[in-house]
């Protein structure tokens, strides 16, 4: 069997996307381009890699032996590069993932720490939904991901292979309302209270819920305005445009012109951020940044 290793690329990119839409926007190719590349692929490995579906591209148990070699194989290949180039023999390469909304409160102090502990680390980082960090993370091009567990508990049950995770945050996701706000005044407030909010949200992701709206209202919500990250969704707040939910662990960088409030009836809403890798032993790079980040983790202020 022969392969480029450009498709090889593109294969582990459509792993990383579950997408050829995708996969063809994010390499600048068209999407026969892609479709062209994979099912090369499939005719010399004589076996159907990938599965065509309406909700996208899933692989298949022979595509996701063959990703995890490929993954390898363009890691060498990665690493000879970055030899001819001049890099330092000793410097090793770590990628991390990290759900958007969650770096600003973890990122700093993992990165200090890891500088600190282990400086021939030299570390990239990337900000992504739970989904597409988890097909990241088993496309071997992420080494490790911080997910969000709402998202990660809908991740389908056949994905292989099932990742290692654990706990490294856990509370009870509050409402974020304009200090100038009647809601909340003692703290707290109610699913009935919220019935006439106007929500401020992220923008929509497929297999990511609607981040920002209470998920438990009884009634459709009223989404007034889009905002993609934390800190846009809490000006609008700060100014009474609305409100939004937020995890306990971006309580500490909240302006003091909002309010965290908790909703005291429904079903509680608890959040919980993991650590994602792919099961095996781990390098002593993967190891030392799985403490920094258990370290960090352990210093964020929860509410």
């Amino acid at each position: 069997m022969e392969w480029s290793s450009t498709a090889l690329r593109t294969f582990r990119a459509l792993a990383e996307t579950g997408s050829f839409t995708a996969t063809a926007s994010a390499l600048g190719y068209t999407q026969s381009a892609v479709s062209r590349q994979i099912a090369a692929l499939e005719r010399s490995a004589g076996s159907r890699l990938v599965d065509r579906t309406a909700g996208g591209a899933r692989l298949t148990a022979a595509g996701s032996v063959l990703l995890r070699h490929a993954s390898s194989a363009l890691e060498e290949l990665d690493r000879a590069e970055g030899r001819m180039r001049g890099a330092a023999p000793d410097t090793v390469r770590i990628r991390l993932g990290v759900f958007t909304s969650l770096g600003a409160a973890l990122l700093p102090a993992t990165l200090a720490l890891l500088r600190d502990r282990a400086p021939e680390v030299e570390i990239t980082t990337r900000e992504g939904s739970t989904p597409a960090l988890a097909r990241s993370v088993r496309a071997g091009t992420m080494h490790v991901a911080v997910l969000s567990s709402r998202a990660l508990q809908r991740l389908p049950d056949h994905e292989k292979p099932a990742l290692e995770l654990e706990t490294l945050l856990e509370g009870e996701l509050l409402v974020a309302v304009s200090a100038r706000s009647v809601l909340g005044l003692d703290g707290t407030v109610t699913l009935a209270e919220l019935a006439g909010t106007s929500w401020i949200a992220s923008p929509q992701t497929t297999g990511e819920p609607a981040m920002g709206v209470w998920p438990a209202l009884p009634q459709r919500p009223a989404v007034s305005h889009v905002a993609r990250d934390w800190l846009g969704k809490l000006t609008l707040v700060a100014a009474g445009h609305g409100a939004t939910t937020i995890p306990p662990y971006l309580a500490g960088l909240v302006p003091a012109n909002v309010r965290l409030v908790r909703v005291r009836d429904g079903e509680p809403v608890a959040g919980r951020v993991v650590m994602a890798r792919l099961p095996g032993a781990a390098t002593a790079e993967v190891t030392a940044l799985g403490d920094c980040l258990r370290e960090a983790a352990a210093a964020v202020p929860i509410a």
